[in-house]
């Protein structure tokens, strides 16, 4: 049958319509085979179904050789693909480490930027109290207790007036809180960084600075330092001179972060605890939630408060400061220091909000001369005391990027230079130690973000001290402010009284509201416009007879500043 088939395939090949055959059998006898025309057609049919088959074969091969081409193709573009990706990446991450800054460009593998503002201000005050833009607030004046200054008459005799300020307004110019800021910025490694800052303003005031023809002022810093992060560990040091590490922030411990009063006023709000000053400061974080740091700063003791009462003295003489040497300007003093001031604070982000803790540990010293009796200028020595307080802050997003809180305070002993007021640190003892001053400080701030270029502010503060009454060698009454030393306040609120107004500082007040108004935001910088009015109360201590006078003083601040960078 395989034979006949063969046979009938090669005439179907040959276009016969019928086909003789010598077949052999199993007999060996020859038989005649014949295939009949509709037995051709039907086998040429099978022929031509099997043809099509392999046509379709064909086609089914060539198609998966072409769709295989075609994956080699797309294989192959998507690895060129890569390499051209991964080659802008390893030239981006060129870029990146040889970019030097976002102002500057370059190479140097570090980032410079440029910040800081223009500004041009007013301040009014309803009360002189002869400030630029940063208010001394314990310097407001009363009506009465007041000093006297020589005046001649016509005649050539000399007699003399009393001076005051407290009916003398003040109005000012002044575009010395002008500021300007360079930061550089290196990678180490992926885990290590290093940055350095520096930040100026022109509100430093040498002998030669005066506003009488070419209005002439220093530029001085505000802050000069480094900082070193190392990631991977969670620790970061700085050096130089910075924000004090008591000083509120916005997120951990980190500079530049800190939350300073919206206020237009150069000494900021009062209440507010704050230093800016040489320091040695090394954090730990726990993933930039937990925070803790310890910082060693520059010491100074920045106030002494009078001593007063019937009291003896049992020294000669004691001091605190001594005249100001090299590299200082010789007219003003510097304190006796030991040790630096020592702060820790711990700080948390925990999702909600911003909260701080943080003590404070300070000594202070006394050069005292004693009696002949006791042995006078031979027997001089140094005494020491032990200051310090404990203090918090907050920033809590009452209602997050719309209203803000933030909330500081501090208490305890020889503190007055870390608060804005500026009272007195310390006072003297019957014996010429140092004697840390009680004190307390607080300050509230609500800033309601009305849109994107409007933000107003109000906030209150307070700082206010304890008195000091000891006894003096003869045991009667020594000390500060307490009303047994015979302090009289009776002629405080006499216009041009030239005595009885003895008492001292006890607290300051400060109630404060205002805006600034971003009215452009663009390419080109930002422009904005402020004000801010103020109501500060000084208060003294309450004397004998029950007088605790108090002097007020209305402040308004504006400030126009254009911020390029």
């Amino acid at each position: 049958m395989r034979s006949k088939m063969l046979t009938v395939a090669i005439a179907a090949g040959l276009g016969l319509t019928s086909v003789t055959a010598t077949v052999s059998a199993q007999t060996s006898s020859n038989k005649k085979v014949t295939v009949s025309a509709a037995e051709l057609q039907q086998m040429q049919q099978e022929i031509a179904a099997l043809e099509q088959k392999v046509q379709d074969l064909e086609s089914q091969q060539q198609a998966q050789q072409q769709a295989q081409q075609q994956t080699v193709q797309s294989v192959q573009a998507t690895q060129a693909q890569v390499q051209a990706t991964q080659a802008q990446v390893a030239q981006a991450q060129q870029q990146a480490a040889t970019h030097l800054g976002d102002t500057l460009g370059g190479t140097g593998g570090v980032k410079w930027t440029f910040g800081g503002f223009l500004a041009a201000e007013t301040a009014y005050r309803s009360r002189d109290t002869a400030d630029d833009v940063a208010t001394k607030f314990t310097a407001i004046p009363f009506e009465g207790g007041t000093s006297t200054a020589p005046i001649n008459t016509g005649t050539g005799a000399t007699t003399s007036y009393p001076v005051t300020n407290a009916r003398n307004d003040q109005f000012l110019y002044s575009a010395r809180q002008s500021r300007l800021s360079i930061k550089a910025e290196g990678d180490i490694n992926d885990s290590t960084h290093v940055t350095g800052y520096y930040e100026t303003d022109f509100l430093g005031g040498a002998q030669t600075a005066n506003m009488n023809e070419s209005n002439s002022f220093n530029m001085r810093i505000r802050q000069l330092w480094t900082n070193i992060d190392w990631n991977d560990y969670g620790l970061h040091l700085l050096g130089g001179q910075a924000w004090s590490l008591l000083t509120l922030d916005s997120v951990g411990i980190t500079p530049t972060k800190e939350v300073l009063p919206p206020t237009i006023d150069a000494q900021y709000a009062v209440g507010f605890t704050w230093a800016r000053q040489t320091q040695l400061r090394i954090v730990k974080d726990w993933d930039k939630k937990w925070w803790l740091g310890v910082s060693v700063e520059n010491p100074q003791t920045a106030g002494i408060g009078s001593v007063a009462g019937a009291g003896s003295k049992g020294y000669s003489s004691t001091t605190a400061t001594v005249q100001a040497g090299s590299l200082y300007d010789t007219l003003n003093s510097v304190s006796l220091n030991e040790i630096p001031d020592v702060i820790v604070k711990f700080a948390a982000d925990p999702g909600w909000g911003h909260y701080e803790l943080f003590g404070i540990s300070r000594q202070f010293t006394t050069r005292v001369t004693p009696t002949a009796a006791d042995g006078g200028p031979a027997a001089t020595s140094n005494q020491t005391a032990h200051g310090g307080g404990f203090g918090f802050g907050m920033v809590l997003p009452l209602v997050p990027k719309v209203l803000d809180l933030q909330l500081s305070g501090m208490d305890g002993k020889g503190i007055g230079r870390y608060g804005t007021a500026g009272l007195n640190d310390i006072t003297y003892t019957s014996s010429g130690a140092p004697r840390p001053l009680k004190e307390n400080m607080a300050l509230a701030t609500l800033t309601w973000h009305a849109s994107d270029s409007l933000d107003v502010y109000a906030a209150g503060g307070r700082e206010q001290e304890d008195s000091y009454l000891g006894t003096g060698a003869n045991g009667l009454p020594f000390g500060y402010g307490a009303a047994a030393l015979g302090y009289n306040n009776s002629q405080c609120l006499v216009y041009g009284a030239a005595s009885d107004c003895t008492g001292q500082t006890r607290q300051v007040a400060e109630q404060t509201i205002g805006f600034w108004w971003k009215f452009y935001q663009g390419k080109f910088g930002r422009v904005q416009f402020g004000t801010q009015f103020s109501h500060v109360t000084r208060q003294l201590f309450t004397d004998a007879k029950g007088n605790a006078p108090t002097a007020p003083d209305n402040m308004f601040f504006t400030s126009f500043r254009y911020y390029p960078f």
